[in-house]
């Protein structure tokens, strides 16, 4: 190890950015990685000519330009948005969570009439300190879209029921009482053309 002035643990983003930088000032680091890949879950590889993302989707974004311009210098970005939607039986909703998702479930067009129908659903529950994901997305969005678009989704991805598990899973989930479909607020959002890992090989050491 003395011929190394850096251990990295980890071949992610963070480690491998690390990596480059200090190796671009003169020091030498060793990047090992428990995987036997590099780039850590946005590790992407090609399948029948389709870039897969071995770990799900990752969309890079951001609102600095100094950190788009500098990511940029790896490889060219596509403009990808973000705009997902829910299937809820015969019925297409837009997520995340926003005017013309209310819209469509309620029939509301403004932000007020949105909130106070939340409210109202809020309110037939008697929920205050939200002790489990069930209870928190009913405090966030109501029950009408918690029972159409995030329970079964929600207990199908985690295996537990959405009263076991905590809160705090879902405290992230975006709702916005605009009419944009845009995932992300984020000014500058795009995935490597070609992958993340793009020309790279399956060279990382194990741990």
């Amino acid at each position: 190890m003395e011929k190394y002035d850096y251990l990295i643990v980890g071949a992610g983003l963070f480690g491998a950015i690390f990596a480059y930088e200090a190796n671009k000032r003169g020091k030498k680091c060793l990047v090992i990685d428990k995987r036997t890949h590099i780039a850590g879950n946005i590790y992407t590889e090609k399948i029948e000519d389709i870039n897969v993302h071995k770990y799900g989707a990752h969309i890079f974004h951001t609102s600095n330009k100094s950190i788009w311009e500098y990511i940029n210098q790896f490889a060219e970005f596509n403009r990808y948005t973000n705009s997902p939607i829910a299937r809820y039986k015969n019925e297409v909703y837009n997520m995340p969570f926003n005017m013309n998702t209310f819209n469509k479930l309620w029939g509301v067009f403004t932000p007020d009439e949105a909130k106070a129908k939340i409210e109202d659903e809020l309110k037939a529950t008697n929920i205050e300190e939200p002790q489990n994901l069930e209870e928190q997305a009913i405090k966030l969005v109501g029950k009408t879209i918690y029972e159409k678009l995030v329970k079964g989704y929600t207990e199908k991805q985690w295996g537990k029921k959405a009263t076991e598990l905590p809160s705090f899973i879902i405290k992230r989930l975006p709702v916005r009482f605009t009419y944009d479909n845009n995932y992300f607020n984020d000014l500058y959002q795009g995935i490597p053309i070609g992958g993340y890992t793009r020309n790279s090989r399956k060279d990382a050491r194990r741990n």
